[in-house]
């Protein structure tokens, strides 16, 4: 039988009690790990997506000081060239010693490429990794295929799906 789904249709969808699990689960993982006697000193979290992660993190932690970083590398699904839009506070950041930089997923690599490329000592965290990106994660707690698209809560509602074979 061959496969007459489109690229997106190959979708793995994440509701806000598995993004939140899942989320959990990184900070179980990140707990203890930290430079400063196993302790972090705070939490950036690249926007947009990484930002429902970073706050679930930032509670599991006790981490009080959360900041972002903005960085624009897709116009809808179609990936274009990685933008710095805002960045943290460079006196908290240093070369990024004891921070934790939080994203929901790397995909091809490229925005955590440039964010390491600023902060090469900061450990960075994804709840979501494909084989492209994972190089540049020090932490993810679940892997998924490079063709799959990820489709999270905060970019969907809810509504009738046909059945996978149709309808008879």
């Amino acid at each position: 039988m061959s496969d007459h789904r489109l690229p997106h249709e190959k979708g793995f969808h994440i509701s806000w009690d598995q993004i939140h699990r899942d989320s959990r689960a990184l900070a179980w993982r990140l707990d203890g790990k930290g430079p400063d006697d196993g302790g972090w000193r705070a939490i950036v979290a690249i926007t947009r997506g990484g930002m429902a992660p970073a706050m679930i993190i930032a509670r599991e932690l006790d981490i009080r000081t959360v900041d972002t970083i903005s960085v624009k590398s897709y116009s809808h699904q179609d990936q274009g060239e990685v933008q710095v839009l805002n960045r943290p506070d460079p006196e908290m950041m240093g070369d990024g010693t004891g921070i934790l930089i939080i994203d929901d997923l790397v995909d091809s690599g490229k925005t955590l490429e440039l964010v390491r490329e600023m902060y090469p000592q900061a450990h960075f965290a994804t709840v979501y990794a494909k084989p492209k990106g994972r190089a540049q994660v020090d932490s993810y707690i679940t892997e998924v295929s490079q063709d799959t698209w990820i489709f999270f809560p905060w970019d969907m509602a809810l509504q009738y799906v046909e059945p996978y074979r149709g309808t008879d």
